[in-house]
């Protein structure tokens, strides 16, 4: 019984509006639609609640003004905590100075780790990512929250070896923009990973971040593409979940309103589908999703 937690970067709950791709691609959408149930992913219908399947709004503006954005938010997504009160305001896109401690002390792989549990981090990174942050040194809240767990990050050896994925999913951008040899994969052939990695550890996360790209390009045709890759993800993955927990939400709002460049104060998804989903009832804010699978994967057994 483990957890397969996805973490998509930049998306909100907004009202119809053909500026909002959840609205206007919906019929297209199969998978989503397979993910909610039919209900529309929109703001005021995404809320449903029974034993084995919740879909429910949650705040990510963190008691703070301005727009959230992806340093603060994702920090507050992973440990729990309000990252935007450490440092009085919303900062990204990456962690700021102040928050990292927060990621290395209180993340959900640290937790986890303490509980005896495992994690794995399924996204894996070129060549390139790793010379340009060598550079840089500049880590996402999901890389510097991985590292700081003393895990090591995915390369293309372990896409290779069938235990990890590219952060578009297929591979593609891989082969085509980095001259990388990789074989073409499947919306199936990626759930199957994702399931493989379930069935031997306890927490399996994903992030995938096209979403937010998409967003900030107000493209319609990019925003159709991005939610499509994850679309054929999840047609499979649902159908073969068995024992597992699917969880899925967000940093912040961006995607749903491509009328604008930047993020947006929208409350976002939490969609959670399996045996462990009543441990969510109460979240209210992307500040509870951590402490939620955390007690969902140490308390479960002795209910």
């Amino acid at each position: 019984m483990s957890i397969i937690f996805i973490f998509i970067d930049g998306i909100g709950l907004a009202p119809d509006h053909s500026d909002n791709p959840f609205s206007r691609f919906a019929s297209k959408l199969k998978g989503w639609e397979a993910l909610t149930g039919g209900r529309p992913l929109l703001a005021g219908e995404a809320s449903f609640s029974s034993p084995l399947h919740l879909i429910k709004p949650v705040d990510a503006n963190l008691e703070t003004v301005g727009l959230p954005q992806s340093g603060t938010g994702q920090t507050a997504l992973f440990t729990g905590l309000n990252a935007s009160k450490v440092i009085g305001r919303h900062f990204g896109p990456y962690p700021h100075s102040q928050i990292r401690p927060l990621l290395e002390t209180d993340s959900f792989f640290i937790k986890l780790g303490k509980a005896e549990k495992s994690a794995v981090f399924m996204n894996a990174y070129p060549p390139v990512f790793f010379e340009r942050v060598e550079k840089t040194k500049r880590w996402s809240s999901s890389t510097f929250m991985v590292r700081a767990a003393g895990e090591k990050l995915r390369t293309t050896a372990d896409v290779l070896g069938n235990q990890a994925v590219t952060a578009e999913l297929f591979g593609d951008y891989w082969r085509e923009k980095l001259g990388i040899s990789l074989p073409k994969r499947t919306g199936s052939d990626i759930a199957d990973i994702l399931l493989q990695q379930a069935s031997e550890s306890d927490m399996v996360f994903l992030e995938y971040y096209l979403t937010d790209k998409a967003g900030h390009a107000r493209d319609a045709d990019f925003a159709f593409d991005v939610l499509s890759r994850l679309d054929q993800v999840f047609i499979p993955l649902v159908e073969k979940l068995g024992e597992h927990t699917l969880v899925i939400s967000s940093d912040h709002g961006n995607l749903e309103d491509l009328s604008r460049k930047t993020h947006t104060r929208n409350p976002v998804p939490l969609i959670v589908m399996g045996p462990l989903t009543s441990f969510f009832s109460e979240a209210v804010s992307i500040m509870d999703v951590t402490p939620c699978m955390v007690k969902a994967l140490t308390e479960a057994k002795t209910q």
